[in-house]
């Protein structure tokens, strides 16, 4: 199989199909990243167009609409008739389906199956993957994806995993917001931040996400390399927002929590982890 994308992310997804036992090959844009992965006996190719054409499933996951399109077109020339191409990142819907339509115009299948999760939920096996487009594929490819994450849901046809995974993703930012302006009120009252997130970590409110990521407003413990920045993060949230619109539902939390965002890039924060939003609320609140 060939993986195309080695962020953070992507790097940890490889390796771990890879350790499953699956022959895998590598391309990323800059090939320093894929170093490690060569090393361990991964494959590498030259080119998207070379990778998709030794492969008959093939996965991507980019940063966004533009990097898939840069890539795309040299994948599409690569692909066989039959293969499939999976593409695990967070795009809007209607730009995957338009990618699903050129991927079944040379007979090969495309699926969207987005990943819910982080590096730390991969590394401890507990990623889950949404999936849209067609079921023989998503059959087809139902293993490599359960070597992903033992969580993997069928949603319908192409575009449903990434309106649900938009759907997740916006409410993911609204919890994240709500632990930051409750741990800041906690912090103003003359309760030590730490001692604050455990007893939240303890609580009812606790979650999946919180547990990983909550901790990191400590002092001392904001990761050198992000889950996933301020930057990154808006662009799933301005995707969520856009397809409400277009949809006409309203996302009232949503929206003020991407305000948010916009305060944390205002205040130099764009390159961090999204959590670091805390450091607004202190500000907010007159937290010395």
């Amino acid at each position: 199989m060939g993986f195309a994308g080695l962020g953070a992310m992507g790097a940890g997804i490889a390796r771990r199909l890879h350790d499953a036992g699956y022959p895998v090959t590598v391309w990323n844009r800059t090939r320093e990243r894929a170093g490690p992965l060569v090393e361990s006996g991964l494959g590498w190719a030259d080119s998207p167009r070379e990778l998709a054409a030794g492969a008959d499933v093939v996965f991507t996951m980019l940063t966004g609409a533009a990097a898939l399109e840069a890539v795309g077109g040299e994948l599409l020339s690569g692909l066989s008739p039959g293969s499939v191409w999976a593409d695990l990142s967070t795009i809007a819907p209607d730009e995957s389906r338009a990618l699903a339509a050129r991927a079944q115009a040379v007979g090969a299948s495309f699926l969207d199956a987005p990943v819910s999760g982080s590096p730390a939920t991969l590394a401890a096996g507990e990623m889950s993957v949404m999936v849209g487009g067609d079921r023989e594929a998503f059959d087809r490819v139902l293993p490599l994806l359960q070597a992903v994450g033992p969580k993997v849901t069928y949603l319908g046809p192409s575009g449903s995993a990434l309106v649900m995974k938009l759907a997740i993703n916006v409410s993911l930012v609204v919890q994240g917001m709500s632990f930051c302006e409750s741990v800041a009120m906690a912090e103003k009252a003359g309760i030590a931040r730490d001692a604050a997130v455990e007893a939240v970590m303890q609580s009812v409110i606790a979650s999946p996400m919180l547990r990983y990521r909550g901790p990191m407003i400590i002092d001392g413990r904001m990761p050198e390399t992000p889950f996933a920045d301020v930057a990154l993060q808006q662009k799933d949230q301005l995707l969520g927002l856009r397809l409400a619109a277009a949809l006409g539902t309203p996302l009232p939390f949503a929206a003020l929590a991407n305000e948010y965002l916009t305060a944390c890039r205002a205040a130099g924060l764009a390159e961090q982890e999204w959590i670091a939003v805390y450091d607004v609320f202190r500000r907010i609140g007159g937290i010395e």
